[in-house]
């Protein structure tokens, strides 16, 4: 009876439930297919009858990305161009000159020469300043310029460039760069072994093993992880980096989504290298996605000490999609969660402010969970470290200073004022720091902080409505306290800016490899995770 029952009415239950997904995707698919047909008509009847002639594949290109933009930052249109940097994003290996570049304006800078790559044997320097390539000026080449430094191994390249004011030209020939996952491993002490990963690749967990294996070989019993820096990359990999120090079947990240397909339980699936070795782990607010899912499972799974400052909080997992005529899109498919069952996202791309912002979670509102052995860590803002170290945060004006170059520029010029350092590491003193910030006055370099852009805005919009005049006193008198507060942050974070700068310029002598290797000496997240392994006690009180 109770069987009948069953059938009778759970049966036409579940009809009614497939009959309203099937309304429901019918009544999408329609509203879909209205939408396109109204773009299509709209993209035509554009082209058709726009006083001037317009790119079709220029226009398109613009319309998919800014309409993409509005959902996530990770959620993007790769034409055919971009497939190919995509991809070599994620082998990281390509054909071409082996540094790191930017556009600015009509120019593009090299920021870093990769040592013994085709540019750093042509002579460039960092702070170069590439305004022709070929016969090509790039001040009519509105399209991605590196593209015209990459291509067929043997390819000769001349360039035109830019150097303390100085025209001058290069042939660079171009060859197979490879981007290294593990740039640099080495011992820091007899019994303590450093390895720093800076990509999640296809070769990343081959890299870190062979790492891991050396180590062990010249007498590492404990070893320091870091992922200072570490943007992310193949999600598969982060489950097999973690796989080196974990047992074959244990659960490192679950993936969920509306999606079903996309709901997947990621378990480690080889024998390990070392469950025994003592694990520091070092995170900051650069290491993201496949960093977290690494530093995340090994922190629920009690297996390393997590040391530094708050990680990015980057909780969505990408997925890119082939489409017609080469294009690819990258679209965000689920989220994912830590062994423990956190999602350390930690903006809300669904939900955003007046401005169009997406919401940072509230840290009032992060969610408990327990550990493997029931130590509590939280959701919501990334990966929150065992060991938290004030020291590693960067101030508001040193991320300015960085992402406005004038760091960057300094060194330039410091290092044509001082150009025979070679492997001497400076003492960069205070009058070395006043030398700083007289270089920032006489380049009229813009602090740029959101307080200052408001200001220069307002008096845009001023000029605009012509009222500038009635408070351009006030303006001006605002700007100068707002300089005045900002030289003020100058001095009060000093340490922290020379810290930045003798970075910066141990790279331009030494490259990075010199840089790492002053790291292992002097850098104080290094020396925290190296005194704690030494001490068994501390280390396991941590885990427990």
């Amino acid at each position: 009876m109770y069987t009948y029952f069953k059938k009778r009415y759970i049966i036409p239950v579940l009809a009614s439930g497939f009959l309203f997904v099937a309304v429901s995707f019918k009544d999408d698919f329609f509203e879909i297919a209205k939408q396109i047909e109204i773009f299509t008509t709209l993209f035509k009847t554009v082209n058709q009858n726009y006083v001037d002639e317009v790119n079709p594949a220029e226009l398109m290109d613009k319309a998919i990305k800014s309409m993409l933009a509005e959902l996530d930052p990770y959620t993007n249109y790769f034409n055919e161009q971009d497939v190919v940097k995509f991809k070599i994003n994620n082998t990281g290996e390509y054909t071409g000159i082996g540094a790191m570049i930017t556009r600015k304006e009509d120019k593009l800078i090299i920021k870093e020469p990769y040592k013994g790559f085709p540019a750093d044997k042509a002579g460039l320097k960092a702070g170069d300043a590439i305004f022709q390539i070929g016969d090509v000026l790039l001040s009519d080449f509105k399209d991605d310029a590196s593209q015209l430094l990459k291509g067929a191994k043997n390819t000769k390249v001349e360039v035109k460039y830019i150097r303390q004011g100085k025209t001058l030209t290069s042939q660079i020939v171009l060859d197979e760069v490879e981007i290294k996952a593990v740039p640099f491993f080495a011992k820091i002490d007899e019994k303590t072994g450093y390895i720093a990963l800076t990509a999640f690749n296809r070769k990343t967990t081959q890299e870190t093993k062979e790492a891991l294996q050396k180590l062990k070989e010249e007498g590492a019993e404990r070893i320091v992880l870091d992922l200072r820096g570490n943007p992310g990359g193949l999600l598969n990999e982060a489950v097999n980096v973690c796989n080196l120090f974990v047992p074959k079947g244990e659960i490192i990240v679950t993936t969920k989504s509306k999606n079903t397909k996309y709901n997947i339980t990621y378990k480690t699936t080889n024998e390990p290298i070392d469950l025994e070795i003592p694990l520091v782990v070092i995170v900051n607010g650069k290491s993201a996605s496949a960093s977290e899912i690494v530093s995340g499972a090994l922190q629920d799974l009690d297996r390393a000490v997590v040391l530094g400052s708050r990680s990015f909080g980057k909780g969505l997992v990408q997925r890119p999609i082939d489409m017609t005529y080469g294009t690819q899109v990258k679209v965000t498919i689920s989220r994912y969660y830590t062994p423990a069952g956190r999602c350390i996202q930690a903006l809300d791309y669904w939900h955003k402010d007046a401005e169009g912002k997406a919401v940072r979670t509230d840290a009032s509102k992060y969610n408990a969970f327990k550990t493997k052995k029931g130590r509590t860590v939280y959701d919501g803002g990334g990966i929150q470290p065992d060991v938290e170290l004030a020291e590693t945060k960067t101030s508001t004006i040193a991320e300015v200073l960085q992402k406005n170059d004038a760091i960057f520029n300094y060194v330039t010029h410091y290092y044509y004022k001082n150009p025979n350092l070679g492997t001497t590491i400076p003492n960069f003193s205070d009058a070395d720091f006043s030398d700083f910030k007289a270089f920032l006055k006489k380049e009229k370099i813009s602090f740029d902080t959101e307080t200052e852009l408001a200001l220069k805005t307002t008096l845009e919009k001023a000029k605009k409505e012509k009222i500038d005049d009635s408070i351009q006193l006030q303006y001006d008198q605002l700007m100068a306290a707002l300089q005045k507060s900002e030289e003020g942050l100058l001095d009060k974070n000093q340490k922290e800016i020379k810290k930045l700068i003798l970075e910066e310029i141990i790279k331009r002598y030494q490259y990075k490899e010199g840089l790492y290797q002053y790291y292992l000496k002097n850098n104080v997240e290094i020396a925290r995770a190296t005194s704690l392994l030494a001490n068994p006690v501390e280390y396991n009180k941590i885990l427990q």
